[in-house]
């Protein structure tokens, strides 16, 4: 049976930012070092990072803020200049002495004849790479103009950013930007991996992340207990070979309702979605008016209009949602259907129109094999938040969505999230080419196809999240993430799955 095989490397853990500023000290004397250690490593390992991504940058410009991150900074400004570069150290407040193991590599920089002026927008255009120790993972209230000012010379320009431990501006453990926030092209985060960093916005402000655990990576982990774990295609040894004598039966029964007049493609696009990961046999329930587009040309589904409880005492698993609607006929569809699955305990996958109408009946229905797939928006709607709300928190919103509705919530998006009231992991692949039409109908039908294949909830939500976020990777990495179609990624899952 599939499994994940999670690597017990620090590099797939996320832990919250209080957790390492609690723990990382304590983690330093295990280790035999100090704290000051730590600001040394971490700035020789900015500086490594800046060397090996853009060799041929030889003015630094090192902009610094007032805490530990800006005495990062002054030791990344001191390999600079030891190495031969030019680099210009830029303060928030110039004329101000750190405290602490800051003020020590504070010290170090002037010691070494080293200057600290005043930001000026000129010079950004004297420099050939950014380093961002402004702010660091301690900021959780709206940031001063001072600082935004900063970084909104620093976003406008075209100068490539490092950013330590956390672009500026960023909560680290929500990824939601506090009035203003760095984008960078790198982060170089250190002893663990915060949560802000992988989901939603925080994503893209980070662009590549690069982890250092700076040589107290066991002993910390041995201090803190992760709150999410990131997931990759390596993590999962996949499906295995079939059995000789196993026949179509024997890969489930998956009934895929939805399809409304007007919306056959969503349906269709999951129902072939599933055949394309190995379901058995898939029957699609659809509107009247729908029937031809969703039959036309993919015999091998078998669709109907009529019937529908039949339909799902035929299933062992379904997946409602995709082109559903939420008119009469959605709303019939829709209640047979969970009353069903209900009274039998039946595996369902929900999405799209499904999650509206399930918003509307919240306490009606509890369906303990079940996944939700709603995006911001439909997140928003079944926990009666704004969208803000969701996207400024997703760890919080995924975990009191899989509460609610005592199912696996995948919140998608940018690092999609899957939460089963206990436990949370995080994607490490999908770009946004899979921001297209259909995308989410594909997902929906693979979740369905892993669960009748019969995958537990959350295994089948874990993996079928990765195999559809590293299939448009894969095309992506072909052909390029404009133009990719939602059809597209079937081909790419079915080589995966079968890896």
């Amino acid at each position: 049976m599939l499994d994940t095989q999670l690597s017990s490397s620090l590099s797939y853990k996320l832990f919250r930012a209080d957790q390492v500023r609690e723990n990382e000290g304590k983690a330093a004397a295990e280790s035999g070092c100090d704290l000051a250690t730590l600001m040394q490593r971490a700035g020789d390992a900015v500086y490594l990072q800046c060397q090996e991504r853009f060799a041929n940058s030889d003015v630094y410009l090192v902009l610094v803020g007032q805490g530990n991150n800006a005495g990062d900074g002054y030791i990344t400004a001191l390999n600079a200049k030891q190495a031969g570069k030019q680099v210009i150290v830029c303060a928030v407040e110039p004329e101000r002495t750190l405290e602490g193991d800051a003020g020590d590599a504070q010290a170090k920089w002037l010691n070494a004849g080293g200057k600290i002026k005043a930001f000026e927008k000129g010079d950004i255009d004297k420099a050939d790479i950014i380093i961002d120790a402004l702010l660091g993972t301690g900021i959780t209230t709206t940031i001063r103009n001072e600082f935004a000012d900063i970084i909104d010379a620093v976003n406008s320009a075209v100068t490539p950013v490092v950013s330590i431990d956390v672009p500026s501006g960023l909560d680290a453990n929500t990824g939601q930007s506090m009035g203003r926030c760095v984008q960078a092209n790198v982060t170089v985060t250190f002893v663990g991996i915060k949560p802000g960093l992988v989901t939603g916005a925080g994503k893209q402000s980070c662009g590549q992340l690069v982890y250092a655990d700076l040589g107290v990576g066991k002993a910390f982990q041995s201090l803190a207990k992760a709150s999410a774990t990131l997931l990759n295609i390596d993590h999962f040894k996949g499906m295995g070979p079939r059995d000789v004598h196993s026949h179509k039966g024997t890969y489930g029964r998956l009934l895929c309702i939805g399809g409304n007049k007007g919306t056959a493609g969503a349906i269709r696009l999951a129902s072939e979605a599933a055949l394309r990961s190995g379901a058995g046999m898939v029957r699609v329930y659809t509107h009247q008016s729908s029937v031809i587009q969703v039959s036309a040309g993919r015999p091998e589904l078998m669709v109907t209009d009529s019937d529908l409880d039949a339909a799902l005492e035929w299933a062992s698993c379904v997946v409602i949602g995709p082109g559903l609607g939420q008119d009469s006929w959605a709303d019939q569809a829709f209640a047979i259907t969970m009353k069903h699955c209900q009274a039998h305990n039946k595996p369902v996958v929900i999405d799209a129109d499904a999650l509206n109408l399930l918003c509307k009946q919240s306490t009606a229905y509890t369906i303990n094999e079940s996944i939700l797939t709603p995006h911001a928006g439909e997140a928003a709607r079944l926990l009666g938040v704004s969208v803000d709300d969701v996207e400024g928190d997703r760890f919080n919103y995924a975990r009191q969505c899989s509460q609610r509705y005592h199912a696996v919530c995948v919140l998608k998006g940018a690092g999609t999230l899957i939460d089963n009231e206990e436990k949370t992991w995080v994607c490490r692949h999908g770009n946004p080419a899979l921001a297209t039409a259909g995308s989410g109908d594909v997902l929906s039908g693979i979740l369905g196809a892993l669960m009748a294949q019969g995958l537990a909830v959350d295994i089948a939500a874990k993996y079928g999240v990765v195999l559809h976020a590293k299939a448009g990777d894969d095309i992506a990495q072909q052909y390029g993430q404009r133009g990719m179609i939602a059809s597209d990624l079937f081909d790419a899952v079915r080589v995966l799955i079968n890896q």
